[in-house]
């Protein structure tokens, strides 16, 4: 079995400094050519948490659809501002939980189960001891739910390879590149993490037009194989 998995930090559609235009991010999503794609920061921060990326324009731009599951408002994408894009054939097989996270703000991941293969999409907390504990409940679950391989992305807001990432022991990291800030990258902040029985065959960062402009964050890649 192989996968093409993606990560992209939306900010809000938003670009660098603005206005919205959620045409860029779709561009930068459909040139991906990802099975399935981790996005944070689709919904606004305040109110009502609506909806940044337009649900309507998805499929339509991407071939993808959003993961089945219920968000944080009546309006909003995702949950905790994340969902998964995936290939309409992998979503009709999919299940999704919701997992709550510790930290000093609200924070939470999304455990898509596919045949074989648990993906698990997170946006991990501002302070270094919320990530920890983070990436310390994210393990334990991950044990619960499956006995099978599991591969853990998205935007670890870490910016060191020697720190923060303790609980991973054990698993494979890949940080493919520095992602922030887009314009003049230089932090590594969106990662892979892969357990035992999943083969990276390739990995990298996405610099094609116009994802220097259309978010603060590069998205990533990784090409997975598993038996």
């Amino acid at each position: 079995m192989a996968l093409k998995l993606a990560s992209y930090n939306l900010h809000k559609c938003r670009g660098m400094t603005g206005p919205h235009a959620p045409e860029r991010n779709l561009a930068v999503i459909a040139g991906l050519q990802a099975d399935l794609v981790a996005l944070q920061e689709v919904d606004f921060r305040y109110g009502a948490r609506p909806e940044a990326l337009p649900r309507g324009l998805v499929e339509r731009t991407t071939g993808l659809v959003p993961a089945d599951f219920n968000g944080t408002g009546e309006n909003s994408l995702g949950w905790h501002g994340q969902t998964i894009l995936l290939r309409p054939e992998l979503a009709a097989r999919a299940v999704v939980r919701r997992l709550p996270l510790p930290g000093i703000e609200p924070r939470g991941a999304i455990a898509l189960r596919l045949p074989g293969l648990t993906v698990v999409a997170v946006h991990l907390g501002l302070a270094r001891s919320s990530r920890r504990a983070q990436l310390a409940r994210l393990v334990l679950q991950a044990a619960r739910l499956t006995e099978g391989p599991v591969a853990l992305m998205g935007d670890f807001n870490e910016w060191r390879d020697d720190r923060g990432l303790e609980p991973l022991a054990g698993w494979q990291v890949v940080a493919p590149g520095p992602t922030w800030p887009a314009p003049l990258p230089r932090l590594r902040l969106d990662r892979f993490a892969l357990s035992r029985g999943i083969d990276l065959k390739d990995s990298g960062v996405y610099r094609g037009e116009p994802a220097r402009i259309a978010s603060d964050h590069l998205p990533v890649w990784a090409e997975i194989g598993w038996p």
